[in-house]
């Protein structure tokens, strides 16, 4: 049987397996660390490869540097061992939710998720710290400067709880004040990436402070052309005279995955949103016909003319457009591109949805139908006003109203600033919507509240790491040590709030469907996994035969690390089920079938195999005989051939 790996996958192996096969030329072999051979890239046969003219040395070119930036690119690429452990008891509905609430490192935790939900995230919203020289900054483990490495004490304590050694304040007076922020963000923003959809979209919130270099890190992360919008945020109504200027606004930071890919447009394009100051709830604006007429008698109905230009120059989307009442050549506007490529611009000729302004001798404009966007409203802007989105003031009654007029946080984004953004995401029913710095929870309160308007469930991932809260806080004397203590609280009173119909009554229709207000719990932790494990050649032949399980991991905790390799959901349907006295895991309605017993017989392995699972996991000292060992691949064999079978 197969070994289990037990650890993420390794990017930078995997990236030169890529190159190997664009260019095997380029492929060759090496001594590494630790004398033995491996695979590598010869990379002056690469540069030949890939440019007649290679720009390197000192030859000036347009680029974003900063110290620790090559080793950040490295540390985002390496894997991780790591796991998520199951919380039961801090759970809502565990067996049956399929919400996540993370607790841990957020640039581990993304790697971990990277494993089995690479491509399958449609919209990520982060609200970093937006380093103004009092936020944690996290402190990864690699060189700070040059021939320096700040040694780490580790990540968690002896009774496994995690410490804070690795994060600490950002004063301003560190002279790599911006460079220890970048280095944070670059790594965990260059893994999200890989979490997207090919249609999915990241917000990310920010200030003064760091947009600049924000917007830098998404142009090389997600490239300039999947820019959507850098949209200023009214998060302040009131003026605050303490200073030279009252600061009233944030900014979102819009990029999207394949900004131009086939029917991908953010609904910032086609809907707009009001904003409810008493129910927080966001809803399309209605559409106004007077706008719209029907000069030509169309039978579709009423339409307007659109501009058939854009924003920016796309070689593909320019091309020469001919009037056929005038025979006049037109080209986009300076700067811009048409809308379409040309042979779909041909079939709304046909379709006779392009006109040439209204005597026919313009340039060419694109019909709208008010019957096509009617329940879509009108197009709306990228200026988000405290009247129509809601203040950090509403984000503070909110937590107020869930937890008796007091607030735990300063400045909480509103629901309604989130709402918002998931109708401009365009989810659906069934999306995950992942947020890996989420603080409060606000992201995943006004998931519930959009779900329930919308009649559909979204999926959430909230990841926060478990800072604990100052002692003087009221938040502490209240019983909550860390901000994760606060963030599950709110989920729960929130969930409560919207059973007792304590916000706005569902919008779309009125369909019966079952509201998820559950979440499963997991913390980040060391590998399950002793080291002998990941390094036999390491250890003596004594110490090899002994277990390589960490004391005190549960089945279920070895059951979520094979999950994570497995390509399973963390929110995984489990049954557990008994077979010949031994506990087996069906995961997924038998796509993985697991047991971490001991002593397991030729009648286990029997019943396991006529249930034909995808996946059949055991621990390589399960077998209760060198003789049940001798018939295990023979029965897989005659009951269910195609089973995988892996050990640990």
């Amino acid at each position: 049987m197969e070994k289990l790996k037990m650890h993420t996958q390794d990017v930078a192996e995997a990236n030169i397996e890529k190159i190997g096969q664009l260019f095997p030329n380029c492929l060759t072999e090496r001594i590494n660390d630790n004398g033995k051979p491996e695979m590598a890239i010869d990379f002056d046969k690469l540069k030949q490869e890939l440019s007649k003219e290679i720009v390197e040395g000192n030859q000036e070119r347009y680029q974003f540097t900063w110290p620790g930036k090559r080793e950040a690119m490295r540390l985002a690429n390496t894997p991780s061992n790591m796991t998520l452990r199951p919380d039961r008891e801090s759970s809502v509905d565990f067996d049956n939710t399929e919400n996540i609430y993370i607790e841990g490192d957020n640039l581990e935790v993304l790697k971990l998720l990277r494993e089995n939900y690479l491509g399958k995230v449609k919209m990520i919203y982060i609200d970093p710290p937006y380093n103004t020289g009092n936020d944690f900054v996290y402190e990864d483990d690699f060189s700070q400067t040059a021939g320096e490495f700040k040694d780490k004490s580790g990540m968690f304590d002896e009774k496994g709880n995690m410490v804070l050694d690795k994060y600490a304040i950002n004063s301003e007076s560190n002279g790599r004040f911006h460079s220890d922020w970048l280095n944070m963000m670059y790594t965990r923003l260059k893994v999200s990436r890989d979490l997207l959809s090919n249609d999915g979209v990241i917000f990310v919130s920010i200030d003064d402070n760091e947009v600049d270099n924000l917007m830098k890190l998404c142009n090389e992360i997600f490239g300039e052309n999947n820019l959507v919008a850098q949209i200023p945020w009214q998060s302040r109504a009131s003026i605050q005279n303490d200073t030279d200027f009252s600061i009233n606004h944030e900014y979102i930071c819009v990029f999207a995955k394949n900004r131009r890919q086939e029917n991908r447009r953010l609904k910032e394009s086609n809907e707009a949103i009001w904003y409810n100051k008493e129910s927080f709830v966001c809803r399309p604006l209605p559409l106004e016909i007077s706008k719209f007429d029907n000069p030509d008698n169309d039978p579709r109905g009423p339409w307007k003319a659109d501009p058939f230009d854009a924003p920016k120059i796309r070689p593909n989307l320019t091309y020469v457009i001919t009037n056929p009442n005038t025979g006049e050549n037109y080209l986009p506007p300076k700067g811009r591109h048409w809308r379409t490529e040309q042979s779909q611009y041909q079939k709304a000729l046909l379709d006779n949805r392009i006109v040439f302004g209204k005597d026919g001798k313009g340039k060419p404009q694109l019909k709208v139908f008010y019957e096509e966007k009617k329940n879509y409203g009108s197009v709306d802007n990228s200026w988000f006003t405290a009247e129509r989105i809601g203040t950090a003031t509403a984000g503070t009654k909110e937590l107020m109203k869930l937890f008796n007029g007091v607030a735990y946080f300063d400045t909480p984004k509103p629901t309604s600033l989130i709402k918002k953004l998931l109708y401009l995401g365009n989810v659906e029913s069934g999306d995950i919507v992942l947020d890996f710095f989420s603080g409060s929870a606000t992201t995943a309160d006004a998931i519930m509240q959009f779900s329930k308007e919308n009649n559909f469930n979204l999926k959430s991932i909230m990841v926060q790491i478990p800072e604990p809260m100052d002692k003087d806080s009221f938040a502490y004397k209240d019983g909550f040590l860390t901000i994760c203590d606060v963030a599950k609280a709110r989920i729960k009173a929130a969930a409560k709030a919207i059973a007792l119909g304590d916000t706005e009554e569902t919008i779309f229709n009125t369909e019966q469907f079952s509201l998820d207000t559950g979440f499963r719990v997991l913390k980040l932790d060391t590998s399950n996994m002793q080291d002998v494990y990941y390094k036999p050649e390491e250890f003596s032949e004594t110490s090899l035969f002994e277990d390589n399980v960490k004391p005190g991991r549960t089945p279920e905790d070895l059951l979520f690390q094979v999950m994570l390799e497995c390509n399973l959901p963390l929110s995984a349907k489990i049954e557990r089920k008994t077979i010949a006295g031994k506990e087996v895991f069906n995961v997924n309605e038998g796509y993985l079938l697991a047991c971490f017993d001991e002593d397991v017989n030729e009648t286990v392995i029997t019943e396991v195999a006529k249930l034909k699972p995808y996946y059949f996991i055991m621990r390589d000292k399960s077998l209760s005989s060198d003789n049940v060992a001798d018939n295990f691949e023979q029965i897989f064999n005659a009951y269910s051939k195609d089973t995988i079978r892996k050990i640990l």
